[in-house]
């Protein structure tokens, strides 16, 4: 059992049942699922750049991800429908929890000049961020990356408004700015 669903089962429900006064433990939000998505825009001038960041997403996540594919040509962007633009994968269960704790304890800690996430959710619970270096991972041998490439990575959870998904994330670590009182 990964330790940060060990860390959310034994201090964060207990916490979360007191503060927001549920009365059953399946009333708690959760984490659902993680969403990782590259868009490799540069990929319709270099032919093995969507095959290398996928390489560094599976490195990052644990799993394989899809290779997506474009699903109209644009001319201004010589882009043809079918060439490779991206990768994306979904982590569910363990493995969530697992890149969920790298995140949180790992990578963000590592971003350069770092002053804390937004607090900015989607409205209905669910957290988005992006990240302008997939290097900020430990995983990813510095020695491999030819060129920068970002991530985004959204956040799925059971909360049904903000105001629980923001208590959850934040008593399991996510890092948000501190509201500086005047």
């Amino acid at each position: 059992m990964p330790t940060l669903l060990k860390h959310y089962r034994e201090t964060v429900v207990p916490q979360l049942m007191q503060d927001l006064k549920y009365k059953n433990v399946l009333q708690v939000p959760r984490l659902t699922k993680i969403v990782l998505n590259m868009g490799v825009g540069i990929s319709t001038r270099e032919k093995g750049a969507v095959e290398e960041s996928a390489g560094h997403m599976s490195t990052i996540a644990g799993q394989k991800p899809v290779i997506t594919k474009a699903k109209k040509s644009i001319a201004g962007f010589k882009l043809r429908e079918g060439m490779n633009v991206g990768c994306k994968t979904t982590l569910r269960g363990v493995r969530m929890y697992e890149f969920f704790g790298r995140l949180v304890h790992v990578a963000i800690p590592r971003i350069r000049d770092f002053r804390g996430l937004s607090d900015q959710l989607d409205g209905k619970g669910n957290y988005s961020i992006g990240i302008q270096e997939v290097t900020i991972f430990p995983e990813i041998n510095l020695d491999s990356v030819t060129r920068q490439q970002g991530m985004h990575i959204t956040i799925v959870t059971t909360a049904k408004t903000d105001q629980e998904a923001k208590a959850m994330l934040r008593l399991m670590g996510m890092p948000f700015k501190r509201v500086e009182e005047k």
